[in-house]
């Protein structure tokens, strides 16, 4: 199975303003729940708390952190390192969904087969949390989608390997 970065950026790649996702498209939170659902969602302990500590539902999530004194809940699993994540992905029978914050995307850069990029039509004046420019160095498109809002998604796939 996959490993696929998902993300929606702005026209300066921002991410993120003050802890949240500084937009609110309801096509690209229907497009994002489409993709990831029944598939694990692995994100970082500031994406959980933006959640309200609250599972995504009907998705395994999968929480780096390096807290202790988290409470278990039904389809959340804390760990403490990217590596206890890789090694769970074998034992998957879906992909597995890179979802957030900016330092998760980071860690997991070198293991992401795809990424699924939703263009966000503005620019947000005081973002503080930004994709790196060359986030998408050695991945090529190869397929568009047109959400409601006039918003894009585009598909891309590492160099050098097929778009299954």
């Amino acid at each position: 199975m996959a490993i696929v970065g998902i993300v929606a950026v702005d026209r300066q790649n921002a991410i993120g303003r003050a802890g949240k996702m500084p937009w609110h498209y309801k096509s690209d939170l229907r497009f994002f729940r489409e993709q990831t659902t029944g598939h694990a969602c692995v994100m970082g302990y500031r994406t959980w708390l933006s959640l309200g500590e609250v599972p995504l539902p009907n998705r395994l999530n999968l929480v780096l952190s390096r807290q202790f004194h988290l409470t278990a809940q039904r389809s959340v699993i804390f760990l403490p390192h990217e590596s206890k994540v890789l090694a769970l992905q074998e034992h998957f029978r879906s992909d597995l969904f890179i979802i957030g914050g900016a330092e998760i995307y980071a860690t997991f850069s070198q293991d992401i087969d795809k990424w699924i990029v939703t263009e966000i039509p503005i620019t947000i004046q005081d973002a503080d949390k930004f994709m790196p420019e060359d986030f998408l160095q050695n991945f090529s498109p190869y397929d568009t989608r047109q959400l409601e809002e006039d918003l894009r998604v585009t598909f891309y796939r590492r160099d050098g390997q097929e778009t299954s």
